[in-house]
């Protein structure tokens, strides 16, 4: 949760943590830590960080669910890592790159929950991997009457197939290689209809041929379409197909509304990779790369905790609190905690918990919280100008040698 990842700013801390609590301060050699550091079994790692979406999950009450069930969001991405031999070897760089003049990146799949915006599940490939491949490996972490949420991605015939007989239900943007044709169909609303799916004739990459064998003949999905219309862009139109069939406890309203959360997944990715910094890793070797995501993980999870305990207890939706003012919140009073005794902690933690979910920020006393702005836009565009040098097109060694023949 420090800006600051180095080992010697770790090794730092916990010096002074012990000239505090006058214990003997060990050497500042940073070897001692990154040994101790490497020792750490991934999969320890691996079952903290799961076990802390799961304990934030069964905290979650009715009035946070959707229609009374739990919504998971899935999606891709991507980091970065150091350009070492092993890390290029198990993640290799981008084809289009040069030997040399590129870094090795990992594809990452992973599922939030809605209502705590908490990471329940991760998984990790190579970077071509599709996204696809990376949610049948996700599927296993899904609970009975979970609804799954995602882009066009995702929306495949056996991967609905394979969440209806884990009895959960998905909610997935349609397909661009499906056309949509409103005269098909059983017409169930002003803007949506039952549909029926058959199954591909030749077996779709990814699958074994006992898997596609035993994929049912037809399923019957619901699709809905609807347009959005912002002034000044163009009318487009949005097609979803989902597995909710039961138009009395699901509405199509409801639904709509439910797929415009589905851009929750990309803020939360945001704040892993930028807030936290997870877009660039810092270890060597692909074994203490995972280690490494997980632990972003694992963090991300405790503050998503504390913001959860902050919402509900100052009554502050816990995921219109500040993900990085949380954070700022929580290190600076680290070290009060530490130093306080045990009926004192208690006091100082009730009071983090206050300053987290209240913070004046005009005359007015708002909260500070994230406002909600619909239908914001933004020009993705850079106003700081990088500097001048030019892109690295050879090798590290090759520039070496023309600079001293120079």
């Amino acid at each position: 949760m420090d800006t600051d990842k180095s080992c010697h700013n770790t090794v730092s801390k916990i010096i002074a943590y012990l000239v505090g609590v006058g214990v003997e301060i060990p050497s500042t050699d940073t070897s001692a830590y990154c040994q101790a550091r490497s020792r750490l079994p991934e999969t320890l790692l691996q079952k903290l960080f799961r076990q802390t979406g799961q304990n934030l999950e069964e905290k979650v009450t009715t009035e946070y669910l959707w229609c009374g069930r739990n919504v998971k969001v899935i999606d891709g991405s991507t980091v970065s890592m150091p350009d070492t031999t092993e890390n290029q070897k198990e993640y290799p760089q981008p084809s289009s790159q040069k030997l040399g003049c590129g870094f090795p990146i990992a594809k990452i799949g992973v599922i939030f929950s809605l209502a705590t915006g908490a990471s329940v599940a991760l998984c990790m490939d190579v970077l071509n991997t599709h996204d696809l491949k990376l949610a049948r490996q996700l599927y296993q972490f899904l609970n009975p009457l979970d609804i799954l949420l995602g882009d066009r991605a995702f929306c495949a015939y056996a991967d609905l197939v394979a969440l209806l007989k884990l009895d959960c239900d998905a909610v997935f943007r349609k397909h661009k290689s499906r056309t949509t044709s409103i005269r098909k169909g059983k017409i169930v609303g002003d803007c949506d209809k039952l549909v029926t799916w058959y199954k591909p004739k030749i077996c779709p990459k990814g699958l074994s041929k006992d898997e596609f064998d035993a994929l049912p003949e037809t399923i019957t999905v619901q699709e809905i379409y609807y347009y959005i219309v912002i002034h000044g862009f163009r009318t487009q139109r949005v097609s979803l197909i989902t597995t909710l069939l039961d138009k009395t406890t699901y509405s199509t309203l409801e639904i709509v509304g439910l797929y415009g959360h589905r851009w929750d997944v990309e803020l939360d990715l945001r704040h892993l990779k930028t807030t936290l910094g997870m877009d660039v890793l810092r270890c060597k070797t692909p074994s203490m790369i995972r280690k490494e995501i997980y632990v972003y993980l694992l963090a991300y999870n405790l503050l998503r905790g504390l913001m959860w305990s902050a919402g509900t207890t100052y009554a502050t939706p816990p995921l219109r609190l500040s993900l990085k003012g949380t954070r700022h919140h929580l290190n600076n009073f680290i070290p009060e905690l530490l130093a306080a005794a045990s009926t004192k902690r208690q006091q100082i933690y009730r009071t983090l918990l206050k300053v987290i979910a209240h913070k004046p920020v005009s005359v007015d006393a708002k909260r500070l919280v994230v406002r909600h702005r619909p239908a914001r836009s933004e020009p993705r565009v850079r106003k700081r100008r990088p500097k001048a040098y030019p892109l690295m097109t050879k090798p590290r060694h090759e520039l070496r040698k023309q600079l001293q023949s120079a």
